[in-house]
């Protein structure tokens, strides 16, 4: 796909991006370039892959879900100045 330097200013526009005039003829190769990898890479034959969550076929170590530390809740409220059924209660932000 090519693409001409008004497309080139026009997406720098749409993308609030500034670019000097003389360098619109590089960014426009370059755009160009990269658009037409991606139609080499649209007719890659992909019928009869199936996808991938990892390439090297790995999975993860995960830990096991236990609960490590005990409800410390009382202890840490006591020090606030005002709580209600376990809940911080802080003053009005928005009205």
């Amino acid at each position: 796909m090519f693409l001409d330097e008004h497309q080139v200013s026009n997406i720098a526009l749409l993308a609030r991006i500034a670019i000097n005039q003389k360098d619109i003829g590089d960014y426009t190769q370059d755009l160009s370039n990269i658009l037409t990898l991606i139609d080499q890479l649209q007719n890659a034959p992909t019928a009869n892959i199936s996808p991938l969550s990892n390439p090297l076929e790995q999975s993860q170590r995960l830990r096991p879900d236990t609960v490590t530390e005990t409800n410390q809740r009382d202890q840490f409220q006591c020090h606030a100045p005002l709580t209600e059924q376990g809940l911080y209660l802080v003053p009005r932000v928005i009205e």
